[in-house]
């Protein structure tokens, strides 16, 4: 139940939401398409293009592949052993990579796996005549895999914990063998899920920038993304930059249409809601099995962010963090992060009010629904048009203005909101609703309304999944470096531009101790936006 005025506000806060965001990529788009000379048709039907578009697709297709499949064997293992006592910290152990830098991961890989790395060391000493080369196609599979295999393995977990007790007792029953138990209930519960995983996952590494911009090694191994910040950082090349960007939007929109393709309806299975208790994979066989799957994804997992700690404390951590260079950076990335993610939880926020808004409409038209469905789709508008996209377009409309890096913070905060806003979405959401159904007559009985119910019914509620989306932005904007690589110049430097910039100038040490305390702040701000979570889970249970 919401008041007139309640309302009102929702859908005007919505109402600007929605018009600042799609002003902001609207804008950019025009840009694009009014700067597109007669010469952009000849890059885009060039065999220059034709190439990047190919290892584009190739590398994200192998990408996909990789981690699905391999997701496959430890989410089973995982799924089997709710025995294992540290099973609650692998799981954990998955989350971590979602939460720190890409460029700082990077690093960990180039340390296991680089030419001077712990594993080309082994192989040397095992007589290998050739070492591995972490850079090119290779890298960016390997570095794909790390951060995605673990997405997919969780997704995997959670459907396997989803089906019904009666399914495990059943297979029991029937004496069925681990080629029947996974024939007849695992493999039904993942081919349910895995074409959106897939797709997720596709997604993420057709757009991937960092990535392919630190392990491609060469034009040889070049995506869209890195292609049209050449164009513009290094060779200012409009034209060809333009018609890069026009081909990712149309590759991005044909990749969303075939995951809107892809999506199945959950499944309701009818149970008792019994205990889910598995009598499978209890044999040694089996369970060596399990074990060694989950001892060599952890190992993959743990080794990349064990060379990161090791190289940053060898590094001279208080001549970095002491000098000028920085002071400025940290106090840059620390003002882009809270703007962005202030900016990104209050868009969020009148997002997700504008739809509880239209659902509380009694009689609502096709034109309210409709709006309703805008809304849903607004968070998810940055993935049609990624960022580097957005900043090309941005770029080439204020160019005429002069020197584009003036404008580069205000631009930045703003495409690292827009990046943050689906996973804020996500997170605000369900919190906002279930708080709405559970308050929202009480409180329009009682005649609560304004600040006093903001401060005194919502916040207490609210403030948890608030500061984890708050903070899960932040980690993002610090982590960046796709907008910041487009418009980054010596007046305006992050923490990420620094370490890209010692690590292109090699100088390794200082990148490594960066890396170290970029990741640490990353972590730290995970920490803080979670431990509201843990206190509530803990007065919970005493309760």
């Amino acid at each position: 139940m919401m008041t007139r005025r309640q309302r009102r506000w929702g859908l005007a806060g919505s109402a600007i939401a929605l018009a600042a965001t799609a002003l902001f990529i609207l804008l950019a788009l025009a840009a694009l398409l009014a700067s597109q000379p007669a010469t952009t048709d000849g890059w885009i039907f060039s065999a220059y293009t034709f190439r990047i578009l190919q290892f584009t697709l190739l590398q994200a297709a192998l990408s996909t592949l990789l981690s699905t499949g391999l997701a496959v064997p430890v989410a089973l293992a995982l799924a089997r052993s709710s025995h294992f006592h540290g099973r609650l910290w692998v799981l954990r152990l998955m989350a971590l990579p979602m939460g720190l830098p890409v460029l700082v991961v990077t690093l960990g890989l180039i340390a296991i796996w680089g030419r001077q790395g712990w594993a080309n060391g082994l192989l040397l000493s095992l007589g290998a005549s050739e070492p591995i080369s972490i850079y090119g196609l290779s890298g960016i599979l390997l570095a794909h895999v790390f951060f995605n295999l673990p997405l997919a393995c969780r997704l995997m977990v959670s459907a396997l914990e989803r089906q019904p007790g009666e399914s495990w007792m059943l297979a029991a029953g029937l004496g069925m063998n681990s080629v029947s138990v996974f024939r007849f209930v695992e493999w039904p519960a993942l081919v349910r899920i895995l074409p959106g995983i897939a797709g997720l996952i596709f997604m993420l590494c057709v757009t991937s920038f960092t990535i392919v911009l630190v392990l491609g090694g060469g034009p040889a191994a070049t995506t869209l993304e890195v292609a049209i910040y050449q164009s513009l950082r290094f060779d200012f090349d409009p034209p060809r930059a333009i018609a890069l960007a026009l081909l990712q939007i149309a590759l991005t929109g044909l990749v969303l249409a075939l995951l809107a393709t892809m999506r199945r309806p959950e499944e309701r299975i009818s149970t008792l809601g019994g205990a889910r208790i598995r009598f499978d994979g209890r044999t040694l066989a089996k369970r060596t099995w399990d074990t060694l799957w989950i001892a060599m994804a952890v190992a993959f997992l743990l080794l990349p962010l064990d060379a990161v700690v090791s190289a940053g404390l060898q590094a001279d951590l208080g001549r970095l963090v002491t000098s000028a260079a920085f002071a400025s950076a940290a106090a840059t990335s620390l003002a882009i992060a809270l703007a962005s993610g202030l900016l990104a939880l209050a868009m969020s926020i009148a997002i997700v009010r504008g739809r509880l808004t239209v659902a509380e409409t009694q009689g609502a038209g096709a034109g309210a629904v409709a709006y309703g469905r805008i809304l849903g789709a607004t968070s998810s508008l940055v993935l049609l048009v990624p960022p580097i996209v957005l900043g090309t377009g941005w770029f080439l409309l204020l160019r005429p203005w002069g020197d584009v890096s003036r404008f580069a913070p205000v631009l930045v905060v703003a495409i690292n909101a827009l990046m943050a806003l689906p996973f804020v979405v996500r997170v605000l959401e369900p919190a906002m609703e279930t708080h709405h159904a559970r308050t929202a007559r009480l409180t329009a009985s009682l005649g609560m309304s304004g600040l006093w119910k903001l401060w005194h019914i919502d916040r207490p509620i609210l403030m948890t999944p608030a500061a984890l989306a708050l903070s899960f932005a932040m980690a993002l904007s610090l982590g960046d470096l796709g907008a910041v690589a487009l418009f980054g110049s010596s007046d305006f430097v992050t923490l990420p531009w620094l370490l890209y910039s010692s690590l292109s100038s090699y100088r390794t040490a200082d990148a490594d101790g960066l890396a170290l305390v970029l990741g640490a702040v990353c972590l730290i701000l995970a920490v803080v936006g979670t431990s509201g979570q843990d206190s509530n889970r803990s007065r919970r249970a005493a309760g």
